[in-house]
């Protein structure tokens, strides 16, 4: 890399070791095993950052995603993992994406809802998990249905479930299982957006030279060189795709 490790591994890992924000509650990057470590495509990466700074690697996994987010202004993690949305945006810097997920809606058996466009409609309600990305995008986009938020992912299909909800949003890959649960049930084609999970660090002038330029050009080496995708296949990662190179001249 071109960047000055040096000068990188001093802004990324002040106190000599690289911190990382985990977010637990994506199946597809994150996992914890029976005894408590935390393995998976983002943790795989983390990994390989701290190897190329040469510093040792703490993984911190957070339950949802929001509280990595609100932890940003704490000093609490180094760099993080999860998606880049606007809101988050106001308080940590992303780099370039390196995996996308698209996210859907399910709709439960005998739904007349035929297609995403129909969703958005006065008094249609939506159970959601709280403080998503999908759920940051979902707040600023709809103009009439209503979100109702659950506390976690799994809270949301619950929700869903016992108050007999008109809609599902979520993860395609995480709704796939949940439609595996309800015969009848069914995801609708398409998309209304593509969660764009990237590489985070506070928004801070400490971190915002050589140490997040580190992290854009890793993360675009990540992608070129197939790390990103031999990560993904050893983690059995299904459901979501490596993320499209940023083009020479364009921003973050």
């Amino acid at each position: 890399m071109s960047t000055s490790t040096q000068a990188a591994r001093d802004e990324l890992a002040p106190t000599g070791t690289l911190r990382v924000g985990l977010n637990m509650a994506n199946f597809l990057l994150t996992r914890e095993e029976s005894d408590g470590t935390i393995n998976g495509l983002a943790p795989d990466l983390a990994k390989e950052i701290g190897k190329r700074l040469g510093v040792p690697v703490k993984l911190i996994g957070y339950p949802r995603p929001g509280k990595v987010a609100d932890d940003a202004p704490n000093n609490v993690w180094d760099i993080a993992f999860l998606g880049a949305e606007p809101v988050r945006a106001q308080q940590i810097d992303f780099t370039a994406a390196y995996f996308e997920i698209e996210a859907t809606y399910m709709v439960p058996p005998g739904s007349p809802i035929k297609s995403i466009a129909e969703v958005d409609a006065p008094g249609r309600k939506i159970s959601i998990a709280g403080g998503s990305a999908y759920d940051l995008f979902l707040s600023r986009e709809l103009k009439h249905a209503e979100l109702i938020r659950a506390a976690s992912v799994d809270a949301s299909y619950e929700y869903f479930l016992e108050h007999k909800m008109e809609v599902l949003a979520g993860l395609r890959p995480r709704l796939v299982t949940d439609a595996a649960k309800l015969p009848g049930s069914r995801l609708l084609e398409g998309r209304f957006t593509s969660i764009q999970q990237a590489i985070g660090v506070a928004k801070t002038p400490a971190r915002k030279g050589a140490g997040f330029a580190f992290l854009s050009e890793f993360c675009e080496d990540a992608k070129k060189s197939g790390l990103v995708a031999e990560f993904m296949a050893a983690n059995n990662v299904v459901g979501g795709t490596v993320a499209s190179l940023v083009q020479a001249g364009a921003k973050d």
